[in-house]
């Protein structure tokens, strides 16, 4: 190994454990992806428990599914990956899943028709957060070892309460909560019970590309090749994600080749590196909507004419123009573009006079109220400008700020008067949000549906909660679509929520980075056909 090749690794290594890059190293390593991106809402790796932005991007590269995307042809939807096939019972309520043979887990243990259905029963019996995903198709913990069982040495049949549209099932599979685990392998670490959750956390036991060698909260995440992985063997044989959360820090690394890939800049920063020799930037569509939503256990908040004054306190073009500019668009609907029964009508703008009369309806003079967000840049600097324009009509924002972890568990315990944040698609089926920002089954705190939106926000959903049940089992696509834009058109002017864009990925990477996609608006980033 030459001298420059051996600084060069060690420049790497000290990336992945948060030390200073050492000074004129010009490349990283041929074999080495080395990513900037902020990962402190990573909370775990269990892909039962993981429920977050930058652990879905680790669990697809480590955990593979009974169906998945390919990566270079997202357009086709899914297709087969742990299951070479399937059947669908005449009554519409059994899929059988055949298993291919020959196929091994990181460990060396063979992927059996045992692992499949354990780690789905596991989901559900250990019911985290994700686990309305798969719950919602009637398994509880009780009844789910009979829905979802081996058939044989190399079947597993998954049967559903009624009959869903079969497509909506295998959707649903693809979604983090759809890895499937090492049984063996993480049984040799129960405590107590728990079925290797606590393990699971930091470690992983899965069939995927890669497989993880550390992840140090809010520093990095490293992943190795799985040599036992069955398709082509990975260029990149290390991945180090770097939480670097400051869009200039990942701007300064990018341009000096410490890094090969930014994954936070703001348009300042992107506007700086067109022109850097070397520097590639790419725009890519995806399924992240920010938005801001308002708790109704609040005596004020809970009014209609105060949820609909929030819609009318900010200030979108603005925020669009300026410091969102080229990163997100003005989107005022629960389902991203590219979605069935997606719409763009956008009917809200910033008018203080209107949000003061709506107030003064409500009867409520000025007010002071607690927002939840994360100390991330763009968010931060929407909260700022929601700041602006709601104190404009007598409303006091108290910003709390903090890490990924700790605003979403305070939200997802209903502990905030008013979070700002967003929220991505888990597979490419309008439920996947219809199902959280429009859905509640029970809105008592006990119920604890910590994955639904309107739960964590204490709403009922003032009767759209049939209409969703109702358009997940339609049959017929057009009529389907045609539920879902109703449905938004309600939403819109009654719910808490007030959606403010979608997002656009901006990326920077040396333009020797080839074949790297993050999943467009259906799916997390695929490190496995990089090259460079």
């Amino acid at each position: 190994m030459s001298l420059m090749k051996k600084i060069t690794t060690a420049a790497v290594m000290a990336l992945a454990v948060g030390f200073a890059p050492v000074p004129g190293v010009a490349e990283t390593p041929p074999n080495v992806l080395v990513i900037a991106n902020r990962i402190d809402d990573i909370t775990t790796l269990d892909p039962a428990e993981s429920f977050e932005f930058a652990g879905s991007d680790v669990s697809r590269n480590i955990y593979s599914k009974l169906v998945n995307f390919d990566p270079m042809n997202l357009d086709a939807g899914y297709g087969p990956d742990i299951a070479e096939s399937w059947e669908v019972s005449d009554d519409g309520r059994t899929i059988t899943f055949t298993i291919a043979q020959g196929r091994k887990f990181a460990s060396g243990n063979p992927i059996r028709a045992e692992d499949v259905a354990w780690s789905l029963q596991r989901a559900v019996k250990l019911n985290k957060t994700p686990s309305f995903i798969l719950t919602q198709f009637g398994f509880t913990p009780e009844n789910v070892e009979e829905m979802i069982r081996v058939v044989d040495d190399n079947k597993v049949s998954i049967t559903t309460d009624k009959q869903y549209a079969t497509s909506f099932v295998l959707n649903c599979l693809t979604a983090t909560i759809g890895g499937i685990l090492d049984k063996e392998e993480v049984m040799k670490h129960e405590v107590d019970g728990d079925m290797g959750n606590a393990w699971l956390k930091t470690n992983s036991a899965g069939s995927g590309p890669y497989k993880l060698v550390a992840w140090k909260p809010n520093e990095s995440v490293s992943l190795v090749v799985n040599p036992e992985w069955w398709g082509p063997k990975p260029a990149m044989e290390r991945v180090i994600v770097r939480h670097v959360p400051e869009s200039a820090t990942q701007r300064l690394l990018l341009e000096r080749g410490d890094i090969d890939v930014a994954r936070d800049l703001n348009p300042q920063d992107v506007q700086g590196l067109q022109d850097v020799p070397g520097v590639a930037i790419d725009s890519e569509l995806r399924g992240r909507i920010m938005y801001i939503a308002v708790n109704q256990k609040h005596p004020i908040l809970s009014k209609p004419e105060v949820r609909q004054a929030i819609k009318y306190l900010i200030d979108y073009q603005g925020m669009q123009d300026s410091f969102l500019k080229g990163q997100y668009v003005i989107h005022q609907n629960f389902l991203p573009q590219t979605y069935l029964g997606a719409v763009d009508e956008n009917p809200f703008s910033l008018n203080i006079e209107k949000a003061k009369e709506l107030l003064k309806q409500a009867g409520v003079g000025p007010f002071e109220i607690e927002a939840g967000v994360r100390e991330a840049q763009e968010r931060l600097e929407i909260a700022q400008s929601l700041q602006n324009t709601f104190a404009q009509a007598g409303i006091t924002l108290k910003l709390t700020v903090g890490t990924g972890k700790q605003i979403l568990g305070r939200y997802r315990a209903r502990d905030l008067d008013m979070y700002i944040g967003a929220w991505g698609p888990d597979y490419p089926d309008p439920h996947t949000n219809a199902g959280t920002f429009a859905y509640n089954p029970d809105n008592r705190d006990e119920a604890k549906l910590t994955g639904l939106l309107a739960w964590r926000n204490a709403w009922d959903t003032d009767g759209l909660t049939p209409k969703v049940e109702a358009a997940v089992i339609e049959k017929d696509r057009d009529v389907r679509a045609q539920m879902y834009r109703d449905i938004q058109a309600e939403f819109r002017q009654k719910s808490p929520f007030g959606i403010m864009f979608q997002r656009i990925e901006q990326t920077g990477r040396r333009d020797n980075v080839k074949n790297l996609n993050l999943g467009g608006a259906i799916t997390a980033v695929s490190y496995w056909p990089v090259t460079k």
